[in-house]
C-alpha cells in the first residue's frame, strides 16, 4: 500500500518582506499566512516547524495507540506535545531536535511496560523516521 498526501505552499516577494500561504489537500489549512516575522520573529501566522511538531505529535500518538493495542491495553486519554528546535548550524539553518511530551492514562499499565512502548513509538513512528535530529521523549504514565 502506498498512500500520498499534498500540501503546498505559494511565496511572493523577498525573504524577509514576503508573504507566503500553506495549504493542505484535506482543507485543513487554506492559504493559512506564513513569512520570515511568523518562523523567526514570533509574529502571529504558521511556519514549517510548528506543522512538523503537530505532525510528530499526531503520528507518534497515533503510532502508541496501535503499539498499545497489540499489548492489549488501551488508552483512556493521550496527550502529546512537541517541540521544534530550528536554530543556525554551519551553512545555514537546521532542525536539529524535536522533544515529545506526553501525558496519558493507561488502565493496567505499569511504568515499565509504558516506557517500552512508548520508546517503540517514538522510534516507530513514520514522522521519527523521517527526522535527523534528535528526538527525545518524557513520557509521564498517570492513574
Amino acid at each position: 500500500m502506498k498512500i500520498k498526501r499534498k500540501g503546498s505552499a505559494a511565496w511572493q516577494g523577498g525573504i524577509k518582506d514576503g508573504k507566503g500561504a500553506l495549504s493542505t489537500e484535506s482543507g485543513a489549512l487554506t492559504a493559512y499566512p506564513y513569512g520570515f516575522a511568523s518562523r523567526f520573529e514570533g509574529q502571529r501566522g504558521s511556519n514549517p516547524e510548528e506543522l512538523i511538531a503537530a505532525a510528530h505529535a499526531g503520528c507518534f500518538t497515533m503510532a502508541l495507540s496501535l503499539i498499545l493495542g497489540e499489548a492489549k491495553l488501551t488508552a483512556e486519554q493521550m496527550d502529546t506535545s512537541a517541540e521544534v528546535t530550528l536554530e543556525q548550524v554551519e551553512g545555514g539553518f537546521a532542525i536539529t531536535a524535536v522533544h515529545l511530551t506526553l501525558k496519558a492514562k493507561i488502565p493496567g499499565a505499569d511504568q515499565a511496560t509504558f516506557e517500552k512502548l512508548t520508546g517503540m513509538a517514538k522510534a516507530g513512528c513514520p514522522v521519527s523516521k523521517l527526522l535527523k535530529a534528535e528526538i527525545t521523549l518524557d513520557a509521564t504514565l498517570v492513574s
